[in-house]
């Protein structure tokens, strides 16, 4: 676990679980949304683990590996891509950007060394080199309408949601006297979950495909070369019959408890005399809007009833299609 120095900025309150090692917030949860939906501060995710790929077929090379269409992915270009399993399950995200050099990109903490050695595994002849560089940059995310300037030598992803900067450790002080307010983890996570964007470990267990999650839209190239898992892939997109797919829920704001990750969903009203049925799917990730309220997101049964009422655990949640059955 990479325990940020940002830890020690006033107010910083510890996260825990995928992203221990940050701040979950800075003592005003809504503000920090606020702040970051209005396009202020940053967010400190310097707990991701951060991976480069050097030489002259590095480009061509991930092509071969990747769900994403990278060979001639233009410098500065921020892209997204997957590496699958041989049955096509989803093994790890990578958020990459190209500089003309080094193709940067970041995943998930902790799953860095797993994602170097499957590369490494692949170089064969190719002229390429891997480097985790976790100890030495920092991911740090400047929400969209950021006018904090970057200096030019460092590396950046600029996508509609910010840009992720790659930060060197060594500056990650001056980083945050120059580009606050610090926002927490939380705040990130709540408009994540509003964007309905997945994520890794999150939104995924051992047999999740692409399309279960939209993940075809932002990280799978349908039309390029062989890669593992594409068969998979190719099948379900024509059949069009992903076992479960992805929904968005508003939760009942009278509840208190928010249900986490993992939390039975079912349909309201499904049994025989009126009372809740069998479990449908689950929670993946949930979090207090400063707008909406309670939201989450959920995977459930392809079948399940779109316009159905659902319960997580024993709150009701009123369901918007993510990817359409």
């Amino acid at each position: 676990m990479m325990k940020s120095p940002l830890l020690s900025l006033p107010g910083a309150v510890p996260a825990e679980g995928p992203d221990e090692g940050v701040a979950a917030h800075y003592g005003d949860l809504f503000r920090e949304q606020r702040a970051l939906a209005d396009g202020t501060g940053f967010v400190d995710l310097s707990h991701r683990g951060v991976v480069t790929v050097t030489g002259a077929d590095r480009l061509s090379w991930l092509h071969l590996l990747l769900t994403q269409h990278v060979e001639q992915l233009a410098p500065n270009v921020a892209t997204e891509a997957l590496i699958l399993s041989a049955h096509g399950h989803i093994e790890h995200a990578l958020y990459l950007v190209d500089d003309g050099a080094t193709t940067w990109m970041h995943v998930e903490p902790g799953t860095q060394e797993a994602l170097l050695a499957y590369l490494e595994s692949m170089k064969f002849f190719y002229r390429v080199e891997t480097a985790d560089v976790t100890d030495q940059y920092a991911v740090e995310h400047l929400p969209a309408g950021s006018i904090v300037q970057i200096p030019s030598e460092w590396a950046v992803r600029e996508t509609p949601y910010g840009r992720d900067v790659f930060v060197p450790r060594d500056r990650l002080e001056e980083w945050a006297a120059r580009s606050g307010p610090a926002i927490g983890v939380l705040a990130y996570e709540a408009l994540r979950i509003e964007a309905h964007r997945p994520r890794l470990g999150l939104e995924t267990d051992h047999r999740t495909i692409p399309h279960e999650l939209g993940w075809l839209d932002t990280a799978v190239h349908l039309n390029k070369g062989c890669y593992r898992g594409q068969e998979t892939v190719a099948r379900v997109h024509n059949l069009g019959r992903p076992p479960r797919r992805l929904v968005f829920l508003h939760l009942d704001g009278s509840e208190v408890h928010l249900p986490g990750h993992g939390a039975p969903v079912r349909v309201a009203e499904d049994g025989p005399d009126g009372e809740p049925g069998r479990a449908v799917g689950f929670i993946t990730s949930s979090a207090r809007h400063w707008e909406l309220g309670p939201i989450a997101l959920a995977l459930v049964k392809r079948n399940t009833p779109e316009r159905a009422t659902l319960l997580a655990e024993d709150t009701a949640a009123a369901q918007e299609t993510v990817v359409a059955p």
